[in-house]
C-alpha cells in the first residue's frame, strides 16, 4: 500500500469458505493468518465444506465433470452470504467463473513442479517395465506415456493423504503429485525427485492459490477486492493469466491433456504450452516470450503456435476417445448379467 493511500475498511468479521481436506485447510489457514495480520480488528473464521469433487472418488475427474466439482459448493456459500471469500488451488478453478464472481487475488506461487513420489525407486527412469504409476491428471499421463511407454499408468483419486496411503499400501510403484502440496503440508521428504518443466510441463495455475469473491461492493460498503489487494502477488497473477488464457482458448478442463507454464524475469514473460493425446503419441508444443504487460496476448500467441501443429485436431481426438470410452462403459453397465 502506498503512503498516501488509506487502508480499506475491514468488517468486524470475515468468513473463508474452504474444502475440508488437510491441504485446503492449510491454504485457508494461511490466508486467515495473512488477513489477521493486515486487519487485527477483524475476526476471520473458516467454513469447512465438502464438495462433490471430494465425494466422488471412484471415477476420474475427466469422467465426472472436472474442475468445477471442487468450487461449486463454496460459490453457493458465498452467494447465500454464508461466506465472504473462498480459497482455492488455482489449478482447480474453471477458466470461466459463474456470473457475478471474480478472482480478487492470486498469492505468490509455491513450487510449480510435479513431484515423483515412491518408496522404492528414485526416479521415473528407474521404474521397471510394467511398474504402475498413479496420477489423477491426463496431462501427467500423456507426458509420462510419451517418455516411458513401458510403464502402466492408472488413475489416482482422493486427497493428498489418501493418495500417499495408496502408495504406502503398495497399490502403486510410484505416484506423481504437485510439489506445492507436499511442501505446504511439511512433507518434502516424500519427494524422491522433482520433475523439471522441460520434462513435465505444469498445469495452468499449478502451485498458485487464488481467492474468489462475489463481484462488487457489499451492502455494508466493504470493498473486499481492495481489502484483499495486499495479498495479490503481481508476477504470479500475470503469469497465471497467460497460462489460463491458453487453457481457455482450448477449452481447458480435466478432460484434456493440456499444460501451460509462464515464468517472469524482470518484466519479461516466457510462456510454454503443450497439448497431447492421453497416450502421448500425438502432441503440440509452443513457446513465446514478451512483455509481462500483455499476458493474454502471449497466451493467444502460443495458442497460435499450438494450432499450427494441429492442436485442435489433437484435442478433438481426445474428446472422441473419451466419448467412445463412455459409450463402452455405459453399454457394459446396461448389458444383462449371466444367470
Amino acid at each position: 500500500m502506498k503512503a498516501n493511500e488509506t487502508a480499506p475498511q475491514a468488517p468486524a468479521k470475515l468468513i473463508i469458505a474452504s474444502r475440508e481436506s488437510r491441504l485446503a485447510m492449510w491454504q485457508a489457514e494461511h490466508v486467515r493468518a495473512r488477513l489477521a495480520a493486515l486487519y487485527p480488528q477483524c475476526s476471520v473464521e473458516i467454513l469447512g465444506m465438502t464438495t462433490r469433487g471430494d465425494q466422488i472418488l471412484d471415477r476420474t475427474l475427466s469422467k465426472v465433470g472436472g474442475k468445477g466439482l471442487f468450487v461449486k459448493e463454496l460459490e453457493v456459500a458465498m452467494a447465500e452470504g454464508r461466506a465472504d471469500l473462498a480459497v482455492h488451488s488455482l489449478k482447480d478453478v474453471p477458466m470461466e467463473l459463474p456470473e457475478g464472481f471474480e478472482l480478487a487475488a492470486v498469492l505468490e506461487r509455491e513450487d510449480p513442479r510435479d513431484a515423483f513420489v515412491s518408496n522404492d525407486y528414485a526416479s521415473l527412469a528407474e521404474l521397471p517395465p510394467g511398474a504402475v504409476v498413479g496420477t489423477s491428471s491426463l496431462r501427467r499421463q500423456a507426458l509420462i506415456a510419451a517418455r516411458y511407454p513401458h510403464l502402466v499408468i492408472k488413475p489416482l483419486r482422493g486427497n493428498l493423504d489418501t493418495r500417499l496411503g495408496k502408495l504406502d499400501r503398495g497399490d502403486y510403484a510410484a505416484i506423481i503429485l504437485a510439489a506445492a502440496g507436499l511442501k505446504r503440508l511439511g512433507l518434502p521428504e516424500r519427494i524422491r525427485a522433482l520433475l523439471e518443466p522441460e520434462d513435465s510441463l505444469p498445469a495452468a495455475g499449478q502451485g498458485a492459490m487464488a481467492i474468489e469473491i462475489v463481484r462488487g461492493e457489499r451492502s455494508d460498503g466493504v470493498d473486499l477486492k481492495a481489502l484483499l489487494a495486499p495479498l495479490n502477488h503481481d508476477a504470479t497473477a500475470r503469469a497465471v493469466t497467460a497460462e489460463r488464457k491458453v487453457s481457455k482458448i482450448f477449452g481447458g478442463s480435466c478432460q484434456i491433456p493440456l499444460a501451460a507454464f509462464a515464468t517472469v524475469e524482470g518484466t519479461t514473460m516466457r510462456l510454454r504450452a503443450m497439448v497431447a493425446t492421453p497416450d502421448g503419441l500425438r502432441s503440440a508444443h509452443g513457446e513465446v516470450a514478451g512483455s509481462w504487460d500483455y499476458p493474454d496476448f502471449l497466451g493467444e500467441q502460443v495458442s497460435i503456435l499450438l494450432d499450427s501443429q494441429d492442436a485442435h485436431g489433437i484435442l478433438e481426438a481426445c474428446r472422441q476417445e473419451a466419448a467412445e470410452a463412455d459409450a463402452a462403459a455405459s453399454q457394459a453397465t446396461a448389458a444383462p448379467r449371466d444367470a
